[in-house]
């Protein structure tokens, strides 16, 4: 038997679909229909899950909430959101809270049983599942420019008024912060901050790097601190160059 992949449907006849097609993979297959039978199942040792295949429009707690619950334990299971939204703001949301994949509804069996397989190859070559090890002293607190923010508590001030950072946000952020005058490729934050393979086209980082510049830059059009590479990446100025 393959490996084990949880799905998370609430439409019954959906759900039973794709279990019967997963199964005829010859993958092991638990089919939920709720997010809190889910974590349940996610946080006990003896599941052992692969990956998951997460339903977004969940009864009493949503695909988002799921998603964020897992990653906010440490765990980098690899995670297909579904959904029948298919506006930008709603694929930008599920990479926030750390979907690896984004399919809207109705999608092709050819292409989920594909993207299914392509998240289980890469996830087999990064066999830690678990909470990762820090390596390096990581970093709590930090100012720049006229932005201060402290990575612990997830408080941000610009110019002295608090201002809201989703986790992906920050994390994005600490990852540049850690990393400073460094050209850091899209490929590396695909894999250091989402937990993606580089090989994977997406375009979530260019949509945060668009969203940490409108909150960190004066002028978010003509970056002086999280500069763009052309061909290679993003550079992390800490001191804006003087005029």
């Amino acid at each position: 038997m393959g490996a084990h992949i949880l799905v998370v449907e609430d439409e019954k006849h959906l759900g039973v679909g794709i279990k019967f097609n997963l199964e005829a993979e010859n993958y092991r297959v638990t089919l939920v229909e709720d997010g809190p039978t889910a974590l349940r199942l996610v946080e006990s040792a003896n599941a052992s899950i692969d990956l998951i295949v997460l339903d977004l429009m969940l009864p009493g707690m949503s695909g988002y909430s799921v998603c964020e619950t897992i990653r906010q334990s440490g765990l980098t299971i690899p995670v297909l959101m579904l959904s029948a939204r298919t506006l930008a703001e709603d694929r930008t949301r599920g990479f926030d809270v750390g979907a690896n994949q984004y399919m809207s509804k109705p999608f092709e069996l050819d292409e989920l049983l594909s993207r299914i397989k392509n998240l289980l190859q890469i996830s087999a070559q990064e066999p830690n599942k678990g909470p990762p090890k820090k390596t390096e002293p990581s970093v709590t607190q930090f100012q720049f420019g006229e932005v201060a923010v402290d990575f612990e508590t997830h408080e941000a001030t610009v110019a002295d008024k608090p201002v809201r950072m989703t986790p992906k946000e920050l994390k994005l952020l600490k990852y540049f912060v850690e990393h400073p005058n460094r050209v850091i490729s899209r490929n590396e934050l695909l894999k250091e901050v989402w937990g993606m393979s580089g090989n994977l086209q997406t375009r979530a980082v260019d949509q945060f790097i668009a969203r940490l510049r409108k909150i960190i830059e004066v002028e978010p059009s003509a970056p002086v601190h999280l500069l763009t590479i052309r061909d290679a990446g993003y550079r992390f100025i800490v001191e804006a160059p003087s005029e």
